[in-house]
């Protein structure tokens, strides 16, 4: 007697080896795929295609990483380059939803400057740029990119740029200065009722 009850997709083997031993770990915070290129390796037989993705991922209070992930499915390299990104992520300071102050990123070819911004300028950058403020919880900056506009080159310039951040704190403990003690208000004596 055959058991006709079965269907096709229910009768999917389980995965075996370590991508089977270890359920997906849900992932906090932002993640944004900046760029997928397909990549070409010409041998004996023809050409052999695989992806190249590039991920930044943040939790938009001030921390953000950005990785690349190589795979034969685009979907593996993004979750190659987002495994990664999460475990290399940087702190950087931030004053209200934009940054403390000018500063400039410097990656292979690629530059890129970024200066604060008023409060409703909102995030004036490029693709690359826009993708690691957007993540990382930026929410007003003037930016530009100087030089090559290579996308992998310019989320990496940026990276380098928010890592030079300094606070006021930070500063103040550099030059040597004690960080200024909180004023407390005094509160007017409360008056008599006869």
């Amino acid at each position: 007697m055959i058991n006709t009850d079965t269907t096709k997709k229910d009768n999917k083997r389980e995965p075996r080896g370590k991508r089977g031993d270890f359920p997906k770990r849900e992932s906090d915070g932002n993640m944004l795929v900046v760029n997928v290129a397909r990549t070409a390796k010409v041998v004996k037989g023809g050409k052999r295609f695989g992806f190249r993705a590039l991920v930044v991922v943040g939790n938009g209070m001030g921390k953000v990483g950005a990785a690349i992930g190589k795979a034969n499915q685009v979907q593996l390299a993004i979750n190659k380059a987002e495994s990664h990104a999460r475990k290399h992520m940087l702190t950087f300071p931030l004053v209200g939803e934009t940054i403390p102050h000018e500063t400039i990123g410097r990656f292979g070819a690629s530059a890129v400057w970024m200066q604060p911004a008023a409060p409703g300028s909102g995030v004036i950058a490029g693709a690359g740029a826009r993708a690691v403020f957007e993540v990382g919880g930026i929410k007003n900056i003037l930016s530009k990119s100087l030089g090559s506009t290579n996308a992998c080159n310019l989320v990496y310039a940026t990276l380098e740029a928010l890592k030079t951040l300094k606070s006021r704190a930070q500063v103040d403990m550099l030059r040597g200065k004690a960080a200024p003690a909180p004023v407390a208000a005094a509160a007017p004596a409360p008056a008599e009722v006869k």
